[in-house]
């Protein structure tokens, strides 16, 4: 399911399917604390929404998770922590990310997950957690790179807690 990783700041994870790209999702939600930030990154249609709605669905989140692509973002509230789902896919200039007033949404009492923030590169406040998501041959993978140390006791708890997929 992962491939041996000498760093402890990294993980790579096969996504064969959408029900593996939810299982990461379902995994990871748990271990997100208020305050911070995981980034999304990778080519439309790599899974991004996917491991997310799982992540919220895990969360204890029952109505529809959609993109937040013409938005901005999407509020959840779940268990008194505010859940931000942000997608900056449309953003031609970074700059655009003071101009929509997004930072605001950026607190201690807030999980933000954002879609494309390489678009708002330099305004958006540094990730926690980034989670690179690509097509790798027939299937997907997900690099998920930890920035923080809250970033690294996530990831920590991930790969202890990471039970493969029986085949």
């Amino acid at each position: 399911m992962h491939s041996p990783d000498d760093n402890q700041s990294a993980l790579r994870l096969q996504l064969p399917d959408a029900a593996v790209t939810a299982r990461v999702g379902g995994a990871l939600a748990p271990l997100l604390k208020p305050g911070m930030v995981v980034a999304l990154d990778g080519d439309l249609g790599a899974g991004k929404t996917t491991l997310v709605r799982a992540l919220l669905r895990a969360r204890g989140h029952c109505g529809p998770v959609k993109s937040p692509t013409y938005a901005l973002v999407e509020i959840y509230v779940i268990s008194r922590i505010y859940f931000y789902h942000f997608d900056f896919y449309r953003f031609n200039f970074p700059e655009e990310f003071l101009d929509a007033g997004l930072g605001e949404y950026f607190r201690d009492d807030a999980v933000c997950l954002v879609e494309w923030p390489q678009n708002a590169a330099g305004y958006m406040p540094a990730a926690d957690l980034i989670l690179h998501l690509r097509f790798a041959q027939r299937a997907r993978e997900v690099d998920i790179v930890a920035c923080s140390e809250e970033g690294r006791e996530c990831l920590r708890a991930l790969r202890s807690g990471w039970l493969p997929a029986a085949g």
